[in-house]
């Protein structure tokens, strides 16, 4: 304490009247309102974390700089882990709109308009304050990436998941928490992700004009993450209508700095960190609440788990992760779950162990175990047509995965005499067959069953995928068959495709779109906006 009073003093010319010890929640900061002897005010702050601190001072003098509503940075101390700031008054978002959370959710027309004002500035932090931002001045990490992801996952299952004594396949599990940080990661963002934001680290002014504090643990991040953390925070209870008209004031004001995804591929990944962030709540509530002992935070658990159970009600096509979703319906049929009065109950030896069977198989689920294959890089899918006189091509990858299609069936113009001397590529051929139609309606099937493949495996993080089409001679059904599939999985998932037609001695790479995410991002959303 003696030190931020020097710093004062260092500022000031004189030591302070008076210093009042501010209450803080979930920071391990210590904040004190520091008064002159002119009445002037200033925050003074004490942290434990040198780089948390230089993290904070470095983000908020590059926010004022860009002239965005934070507190100022008045002094460092040479350590580093004292500074001092602008006082931005008492007067919280959180605390102003009390009366509606207490009224369960029902807030009135000055309340509405309070989360209006904030919700319509997030995207000015978000997106101008990136510009010119040196994201390796971020704390822990700079970049919102699957590591990140798969951390908050586990912090989770540990400190969660695991004391609610719930039986679960760990393996299983995990399996479905990689597809899932797969997908939160899967876009490119230029945005500054606040991380921590909600309506406890915005401050009010005179005239309700919102100002941003507690920003850092901010980074390079997509932005969807700070309106779920903001619109789903457990203790708010918005109503399903203020937050849908929430989420249109925030979609309208992010036109105003550059271009903006569609409405449905919009709402589709703010569906997806709805889902992440409301685990990510509950694991910090587990850890806060059940090992640090701190009763708000045990209090907030009951909402939060509202919160889940409003998710697990939707579409199950939005969370593609099956195993994952049925944990957590078991999850929240747990008795210590149904009533507010009754808080999780823990054991100091872990979870239970049972031998009985406690999930049915699922075929998205794949295997209780990780492909080496997975994460490695990015699908290369390898299309061949051959002869079955000659054999089934090999895989060289060694994975094994894929399909092989006989074309016998089909009508085959090598009968006829001057088809013999063409192959499946040449226009001719192709006219006869399409003509035909025979082959059209083979390929219908094939492209539903390799369209699903394909997504699922760029889902999952697999590094080749094998199709093989034969035919008698390998030179007319087999040669079309393979380069059309081959053309249309390049078309609409934009992976790399090398096309090997055996027998004719030919082979043709497509090389790899900037987006290879084909309909995987195209999964409908639930928040009409």
């Amino acid at each position: 304490m003696e030190k931020l009073t020097d710093l004062y003093r260092q500022l000031k010319g004189e030591l302070p009247v008076a210093i009042d010890k501010l209450p803080v929640a979930g920071s391990n900061r210590s904040y004190f309102r520091m008064t002159g002897s002119d009445g002037q005010t200033v925050i003074g702050v004490i942290g434990t974390s040198r780089d948390e601190d230089q993290a904070f001072v470095y983000l908020a003098q590059h926010f004022t700089k860009r002239q965005l509503p934070v507190p100022r940075i008045l002094a460092v101390s040479e350590d580093k882990l004292r500074y001092i700031q602008s006082d931005l008054g008492n007067l919280s978002l959180y605390d102003a709109i009390k009366g509606g959370r207490e009224a369960g959710g029902r807030y009135n027309r000055k309340e509405r308009e309070l989360l209006i004002n904030t919700i319509r500035e997030l995207p000015n932090i978000q997106i101008r304050g990136a510009r010119g931002l040196d994201w390796k001045n971020c704390y822990p990490q700079p970049e919102f990436n699957t590591e990140s992801v798969l951390f908050d996952l586990n912090y989770f299952k540990y400190c969660f998941l695991k004391p609610s004594e719930l039986d679960f396949h760990e393996l299983k599990l995990e399996a479905n928490f990689r597809l899932f940080a797969k997908d939160l990661t899967a876009e490119e963002s230029d945005s500054f992700l606040y991380r921590d934001f909600q309506a406890r680290n915005v401050m009010l002014d005179a005239n309700g004009k919102p100002y941003f504090i507690d920003f850092q643990g901010g980074r390079k991040g997509p932005y969807y993450y700070d309106l779920a953390s903001f619109l789903w925070q457990a203790s708010a209870q918005y109503s399903y209508k203020l937050r849908r008209d929430l989420i249109a004031e925030y979609y309208n004001s992010l036109k105003n700095y550059g271009e903006v995804p569609s409405v449905r591929h919009f709402a589709s990944r703010l569906s997806l960190f709805v889902l992440f962030r409301t685990l990510q709540v509950l694991g910090a509530y587990g850890f806060r609440g059940y090992f640090e002992r701190k009763q708000y935070f045990v209090d907030s658990i009951p909402r939060a788990m509202d919160n889940l159970r409003d998710l697990l009600q939707l579409d199950s096509n939005i969370f593609p992760y099956p195993y994952m979703m049925d944990m957590l319906r078991r999850l929240t049929a747990l008795p210590q779950f149904a009533h507010v009065d009754q808080p999780v109950a823990m054991r100091a030896d872990g979870y239970k162990v049972t031998d009985r069977p406690i999930y049915q198989a699922h075929p998205q689920d794949g295997p209780a175990t990780f492909s080496k294959y997975d994460g490695k890089g990015p699908l290369v899918v390898s299309v061949y047509s051959f002869s079955y006189r000659k054999g089934i091509p090999e895989d060289p990858s060694g994975n094994g995965g894929g399909y092989v299609f006989d074309c016998r069936s089909t009508h085959n113009p090598g009968r006829y005499e001057p088809y013999k001397q063409l192959t499946g590529l040449d226009e001719p051929v192709i006219r006869f067959l399409e003509d035909d139609g025979e082959i059209l309606t083979f390929l219908e099937s094939v492209y539903r069953l390799a369209d699903h493949h394909v997504n699922r495996y760029i889902q999952r993080g697999f590094t080749s995928l094998v199709f093989a089409f034969g035919c008698t001679g390998g030179q007319h059904r087999s040669v079309y068959c393979a380069q059309h599939l081959g053309e249309h999985l390049h078309e609409k998932f934009g992976v790399e495709v090398h096309i090997t037609h055996r027998e004719q001695q030919i082979d043709q790479v497509l090389p790899p779109k900037e987006s290879a995410r084909g309909s995987a991002d195209e999964q409908g959303g639930f928040l009409a906006i």
